[in-house]
């Protein structure tokens, strides 16, 4: 039902955008557009990926690796999976979700979510060029140690 509230209200303010301003609406609809077009190969990307591990990984499979029972060898796969992997927010949600009702613990999911946003393996290199080695492996560490205080926190507070 929330969601139907929303495209309405959604509908509703594109409609009033439109009858102020034809062109400026227009224009705005076709960025959105475009940048819809150059994320969809990486949505479709991540969307086809954690398919396939849904589909091969029971949630039984998925339960015993990062579930609630896997404790803190769970919420470090989780957390060694997270930091390696590079995916936007507004698919690392949905995932998270995923994950959860296929088994996942919240602790795990936790650190997961934060290394995923936190910490950045795979852009090392440019974050080197920018930044410097030192600052940069600094940063990864301390996003890493901190996605830990995260899970523990979660676990506390939901689990």
């Amino acid at each position: 039902m929330n969601s139907y509230l929303i495209y309405g209200i959604t509908i509703l303010l594109l409609m009033l955008s439109f009858f102020k301003d034809k062109k400026k609406t227009r224009m705005a609809l076709k960025k959105g557009w475009k940048a819809f077009e150059n994320i969809l190969p990486e949505f479709l990307v991540v969307i086809l990926f954690v398919g396939t591990v849904l589909a091969a990984l029971d949630p039984q499979t998925i339960s015993k690796l990062i579930g609630k029972d896997s404790g803190w060898v769970g919420v470090i796969l989780a957390a060694l999976v997270g930091s390696v992997t590079l995916i936007p927010g507004f698919v690392a949600f949905p995932t998270a979700d995923l994950l959860i009702k296929a088994g996942a613990g919240l602790m795990q999911i936790g650190a997961f979510i934060s290394t995923l946003m936190m910490v950045g393996i795979i852009t090392m290199p440019v974050e080197i060029k920018y930044f410097g080695k030192k600052m940069t492996i600094y940063r990864n560490l301390m996003a890493f140690i901190f996605s830990f205080f995260v899970a523990y926190v979660i676990g506390k507070v939901v689990g």
